[in-house]
């Protein structure tokens, strides 16, 4: 039992590869491809979209957080945002998925519930600013810059351009790779 707790929450080893992620989840309560599929269907993002978001994210660790500050420069202290799990959603954001979706029992550390809060915030970004819901290079900066810097032109540094066009990318290689998935 405590066995298939772990492995639960043993992240992929294959991150790169969308089918070795699906084929390692793919159990009768966590099936991620299911839930990946079941997003897309909802809110109209493409699976390598939403999988390539949460892999640049948090590289499919359901326990990812960014980094401490230091105390005294070598003191682990708080933490640089309130981003954690799969999706890294923000405290407020989160509870605004919560409220609008009535999805209370949201779990940012389930991947089901964090691969619907990314379809639900790339859906909000294409319908709020005119975004295509296939262009990963966009959704993704906006995504990572918030709607608020976002809606006001900030397209962030190259570092964010790049982790955006990093994540359009591994979309891209994504969607070929899920043509070959089970052949």
């Amino acid at each position: 039992m405590l066995l298939a707790l772990s492995a639960c929450a043993t992240p992929p080893n294959h991150i790169n590869d969308v089918c070795a992620v699906f084929d390692q989840n793919d159990g009768w309560f966590d099936n991620w491809q299911a839930a990946a599929e079941r997003a897309e269907q909802k809110y109209g993002i493409p699976v390598p979209v939403l999988m390539a978001t949460v892999r640049k994210e948090s590289g499919f660790k359901s326990n990812a957080r960014p980094p401490r500050t230091k105390l005294l420069g070598f003191i682990p202290w708080k933490h640089v945002s309130s981003a954690t799990g799969f999706s890294q959603a923000l405290d407020g954001t989160w509870s605004q998925y919560q409220s609008e979706t009535g999805n209370w029992a949201a779990r940012r550390t389930k991947f089901a519930d964090a691969v619907d809060f990314v379809g639900w915030y790339h859906s909000k970004t294409a319908d709020t600013f005119g975004v295509a819901r296939n262009d990963t290079y966009n959704l993704y900066l906006a995504y990572y810059l918030g709607w608020t810097a976002y809606g006001r032109g900030n397209r962030g540094d190259a570092g964010v351009q790049g982790y955006a066009r990093a994540t359009e990318k591994m979309a891209r290689d994504y969607a070929v790779q899920l043509q070959q998935c089970g052949s």
